[in-house]
């Protein structure tokens, strides 16, 4: 167990024992009132959640530091405040290439801000800053902000928007989670990010090949960590819906975003013909 999933337990235990000393109504500790939705399989984990979900437009003119978006968020409000995440595209590619992601964590009961970026040519920085743009945004203005807990936020993206990814976790501490897909950055050393973080990377990507750029970022960085790598993934393997993504970063996202013990094991692989290499920190 890690430390963090220890702590949590403590946490949970102490907020129980004060309630019943205190001889109160009884009220749902955190760790127990986070289980929202349906209980995570081997057979649906790499699929669709329970939630129903729609979806709103962030447009150019009214987001502020990014490029617009798309906003996705499950219909019932009863289960809410959810999480949130923030996603960047890659080098040149807008939130299209990756628009799949943003219903299918919606459907597990995490708000998902898809972003456009200022340019389709900025730089890993510059995501990082827009990526954290979009959650104030989301969190201070946009039309469903009453649905996020501001408290439980994370970011994530690809080639790029995956360097950008680790940026934002850089600049802002209080981010409870990253997951960079095929992650491209000249910078290689993270020790600075304490957050759980999971890379997912490609085995045959020649863009961001692991070898220089996954495998570095997970080695530096300093906190929870997990590193997923795809058989034969190329550097595009984000921008089709795969079972092993979705898996990943819907179990790694609502174990740390929402502290949802049920997931801790499927933020576990073995390898096999479609996972060529895993690895982890305080988590498996």
């Amino acid at each position: 167990m890690s430390l963090r999933s220890l702590r949590n337990r403590v946490i949970t235990v102490v907020a129980v024992s004060a309630a019943l000393f205190a001889g109160g109504a009884a009220v749902a500790p955190a760790a127990i009132a986070a289980e929202r939705g349906q209980n995570p399989t081997s057979s649906n984990i790499g699929g669709s959640g329970s939630y129903r979900t729609s979806s709103a437009n962030v447009s150019r003119f009214s987001a502020i530091g990014f490029g617009g978006g798309t906003i996705y968020y499950p219909t019932d409000a009863t289960d809410g405040p959810y999480p949130a995440v923030a996603i960047s595209p890659g080098f040149t590619a807008t939130w299209s290439s990756l628009s799949w992601l943003g219903p299918r964590l919606a459907s597990w009961g995490i708000v998902v801000i898809g972003i456009e970026t200022n340019t389709l040519l900025d730089q890993p920085g510059q995501r990082g800053d827009q990526l954290l743009a979009a959650l104030d945004y989301l969190t201070d203005r946009s039309s469903i902000r009453t649905r996020v807990d501001g408290n439980r936020l994370g970011v994530a993206g690809h080639s790029m928007g995956g360097g950008g990814t680790l940026e934002a976790l850089s600049e802002r501490s209080s981010l409870r989670a990253g997951v960079p897909l095929a992650p491209w950055n000249l910078d290689t050393t993270w020790n600075e990010v304490d957050a759980p973080v999971m890379i997912v990377g490609g085995q045959a990507d020649t863009i961001a090949p692991v070898a220089t750029h996954s495998i570095p970022f997970y080695t530096t960085l300093g906190g929870d960590k997990g590193y997923v790598e795809l058989s034969g993934g190329s550097h595009f393997f984000p921008q089709t819906p795969n079972a092993n993504v979705s898996r990943a970063i819907v179990s790694w996202l609502k174990l740390n975003l929402d502290d949802d013990q049920r997931f801790a094991p499927f933020v576990c692989f073995n390898r096999s013909l479609s996972i060529s290499d895993f690895r982890s920190r305080g988590v498996c």
